[in-house]
């Protein structure tokens, strides 16, 4: 894998300002004040909103507590998606900080799935990894780990431990020099504009003649709408960790190096605001 470590911890390290707010039903024995906190991109809200919450039922009855939820101007926040994920995909064209409204009833079993516990998170996210390699090395790499080493990759994303992490998933990002990259690369696309939840196929790092597909490539070929046609302004914004890759970026490159740490390259395609 190329060496470009500051890439790594640049992504790692990025960080959302986020102010959190009670919804006004809920029911408080005095006025709940915000509770702001600079939230992890490559993390999961459920996973590092602990303080939130104990923030917020110091002015709450146990009675009145179920299980705490999150919404964006009335969309509720699947916690399994990453939050950079999320911020980018509904949040990216708002002013900071971000105001997440937290909810402690009506949980809305349609939208989001249930997380009673941090094993939940886990279980999702290794299962995300483990696609990923299926994709990229038929499953071998991963398979061929011991559980204490998918414990590492757990523990260092749950501890926001870098070299921990890193010092196992660089293995999941190698591949051998003579093939040029993985044998798929794994990447969601997400748009606004359906209500598909995301396009998920396969597609390789490199053509059938021997060249390196791009970023543009991907697009093309899978949702080719989020592309201008020659001579029309951009429409869209195409959006990996809160900013816009050069469409002639290698998809291999961007798959070692901007993909979140359950090994996809999540791809956000949002409209140019017009105003």
């Amino acid at each position: 894998m190329a060496d470009d470590k500051d890439v790594l911890r640049d992504v790692w390290f990025g960080r959302i300002p986020t102010c959190f707010t009670l919804n006004q039903d809920e029911i408080t024995e005095r006025e709940a004040e915000p509770y702001y906190l600079l939230l992890p991109r490559v993390s999961y809200l459920t996973l590092v909103t602990d303080k939130v919450k104990k923030h917020f039922l110091k002015v709450m009855k146990t009675e009145d507590v179920e299980e705490m939820w999150f919404e964006y101007e009335g969309t509720p926040l699947k916690w399994h998606y990453p939050i950079g994920l999320l911020f980018d995909f509904h949040a990216s064209n708002t002013v900071l900080p971000w105001t997440i409204t937290v909810h402690f009833k009506n949980f809305p079993d349609s939208d989001l799935l249930h997380c009673q516990s941090n094993s939940v998170i886990e279980a999702h996210f290794m299962s995300s990894i483990k696609e990923a390699d299926a994709l990229k090395h038929k499953s071998q790499v991963i398979n061929d780990m011991q559980k204490k080493d998918h414990k590492q990759l757990w523990m260092g994303l749950q501890n926001d431990k870098f070299d921990q992490f890193w010092a196992m998933n660089r293995k999941l990002m190698e591949y051998p020099t003579e093939e040029g990259g993985f044998r798929y690369i794994p990447f969601r696309i997400y748009q606004t504009l359906s209500d598909r939840p995301f396009i998920q196929k396969q597609f390789r790092p490199v053509s059938s003649d021997g060249n390196a597909h791009t970023l543009g490539d991907l697009l093309k070929e899978m949702y080719p709408a989020a592309l201008p046609n020659d001579g029309e302004p951009k429409r869209n914004q195409v959006v990996i960790h809160g900013i816009e890759p050069l469409l002639e970026t290698p998809l291999q490159w961007l798959s070692e190096h901007l993909s979140h740490p359950d090994n996809f390259l999540h791809i956000c395609v949002i409209p140019i605001p017009t105003d």
